[in-house]
């Protein structure tokens, strides 16, 4: 089935893409990662009961993935992205009234499924239409370097509700004040998601024209999407560069426990990745332009290996602050500059549009897998070989996913040549 001819979509329907693909987290995710210590604290958990809450909404987000993609290909994405945002918001009106630990791991389950279900597929879908046949990399560089300046603004402006509404000074707060001061941020931010939804509901372009697929059974799309061979080597290219993204969470431990910087310093090198982030996908969108985006992926798993494994051999250690940063910017850049373009070769790849939800369905359910495996290999590494070892071995692993990564960036390319030699 040949693809439809498409023109680039509006500004404001990319805009409205990027502030809905970070805003559906702001819930679950980014609220707990910028407050984290008031987090706990307001609603009496551990760390372990925290990231047990991440866990069961991995859980349901996994199962999520699949058919939500498959859903995302019989009806507009406009309309399931903002029926994902509306129910998203309504979970906020009940994590307000600070409700109990079970309440909170059926909560999290429930946004597992509410931000994957009707929306990734969907998101990802509008994206590649949105980008139009020309434009595939400038389309997914925007959406994943707006969306990084749009997590920092939120982390921004929720820190200052919350100064603005506690009403003394923060160490002489007691727990009631925090509490409710924070109830005013978790409202703000359900109230931006919920307007969010509307916005899309109104604003959102609606070319869809040739691109829903009513004629199949989801059983027939997914087995028709397993047969194509573009799709099981993007699953290796995602699952490759989302382990690079879950080493960015040790930078700070790195400078803390190897290069000996304080807890402020160490902060501001966490603080840094939040901003390499939508600067090299605002790079990527700027050059990738008509270019051959898995070219471009191959050079960043090139550059991602090169600074893994700089760390590997141990060569960053105290007193090398430059070629700590240096190999840091280096290990980072890659990371997103793969991450900004890993769903925009879909098209190199012979993935019939009116297919896009059911492929990223299929493809993020193995890519995705690290939320669910990554962490506790990294923990576990870490804790058994404290020092500058234990992050040897991360990143170690990381080279070998990164080789991966590159092995099947390389057969793609191969693949895509074939494509093009034959048509």
């Amino acid at each position: 089935m040949k693809d439809p001819e498409l023109k680039k979509g509006s500004f404001l329907s990319i805009t409205l893409l990027i502030l809905s693909g970070e805003l559906i987290f702001l819930l679950p995710y980014i609220l707990a990662r910028v407050f984290r210590p008031t987090f706990l604290e307001v609603f009496n958990l551990t760390n372990l009961q925290l990231g047990s809450l991440f866990s069961v909404y991995g859980i349901v987000a996994i199962l999520s993935y699949l058919y939500g993609g498959v859903i995302s290909d019989k009806f507009q994405p406009k309309i399931l992205i903002a029926i994902s945002l509306f129910f998203t918001a309504f979970g906020g009106l009940l994590l307000s009234t600070y409700p109990s630990y079970l309440m909170l791991q059926i909560l999290w389950g429930y946004w597992g499924f509410t931000t994957i279900f009707l929306f990734w597929g969907a998101m990802i879908k509008a994206t590649r239409v949105w980008g139009g046949s020309k434009n595939q990399g400038e389309a997914f560089g925007l959406l994943d370097g707006g969306r990084g300046l749009v997590a920092a603004s939120m982390g921004t402006i929720g820190v200052l509700i919350f100064s603005i509404f506690l009403t003394s000074d923060i160490e002489l707060a007691t727990l009631i004040e925090r509490k409710n001061a924070f109830r005013y941020v978790i409202l703000f931010s359900s109230f931006i998601v919920f307007l969010t939804g509307i916005l899309v509901v109104f604003f959102m372009d609606s070319n869809q024209e040739g691109v829903i697929n009513n004629s199949s059974s989801s059983i027939h799309n997914i087995k028709a999407v397993l047969k194509i061979p573009s799709v099981w080597l993007i699953m290796f290219i995602i699952i490759s560069a989302y382990v690079g993204y879950k080493v960015t969470d040790i930078y700070s431990l790195y400078a803390s426990e190897v290069m000996n910087f304080d807890n402020l310093e160490a902060a501001n090198i966490g603080s840094l990745q939040l901003y390499l982030r939508p600067l090299v996908c605002l790079l990527v969108a700027l050059f990738a332009d008509k270019k051959s985006y898995i070219n471009l992926i191959i050079i960043g798993f090139i550059i991602m290996l090169i600074g893994a494994t700089i760390f590997a051999f141990g060569i960053v250690q105290v007193g090398m602050n430059s070629v700590f940063f240096f190999s840091l910017v280096v290990v980072a850049t890659g990371t997103y500059a793969i991450r900004a373009l890993y769903f925009s070769v879909m098209q190199e790849g012979r993935i019939p549009l009116v297919m896009t939800g059911t492929a990223v369905g299929v493809i993020s359910v193995v890519g995705y897998t690290p939320d669910i495996f990554a962490s506790p290999v990294i923990g576990y590494l870490l804790d058994t070989y404290p020092g500058i070892i234990g992050h040897q071995y991360v990143f170690s692993m990381l080279v070998l996913f990164s080789i991966l990564g590159l092995w099947a960036s390389i057969k793609f390319s191969r693949l895509t040549n074939n494509y093009s030699d034959k048509y």
